[in-house]
């Protein structure tokens, strides 16, 4: 929900990406580390699906037409933890790319802390994600 339209489309596009990676319909962007997430659930598929539910509700929401028929809709809902500090590494991350994509959603934003995370994920204390590179 605090994404702006690039950052949306974006994650359906890289998302629909990962996707296949985890069905083993692609070779490339196999060691990407956010793919991590996925690969640590007990049914990685059902989870990108569960996750991209919300990523095409959000869309819908918003006008878009994204192809709901990209997603496998028999999933079981599932979470998955994310460290507080990943949390906290990530929204930085959108602040500095909305400041100059979306001045006025930057602004908002910026003075909503702490930002809700997608619902498929539930905060535990810890630092930022090992996998993240952060140089």
């Amino acid at each position: 929900m605090h994404l702006d339209t690039k950052g949306l489309v974006a994650l359906w596009r890289e998302t629909l990406l990962a996707q296949h990676v985890l069905a083993g319909k692609t070779k490339g962007y196999k060691n990407h580390p956010q793919l991590d997430r996925f690969k640590r659930m007990p049914n990685p598929l059902e989870a990108i699906n569960c996750y991209l539910s919300t990523v095409y509700e959000e869309a819908t929401a918003r006008g878009y037409h994204f192809n709901r028929e990209k997603i496998d809709w028999n999933f079981q809902p599932c979470s998955m933890t994310v460290t507080d500090g990943q949390v906290q590494y990530e929204t930085a991350h959108l602040l500095q790319k909305l400041k100059t994509r979306d001045p006025a959603r930057f602004e908002k934003l910026s003075k909503t802390q702490p930002l809700n995370t997608h619902p498929l994920f539930r905060p535990i204390k810890g630092g930022i994600e090992e996998w993240e590179i952060t140089e």
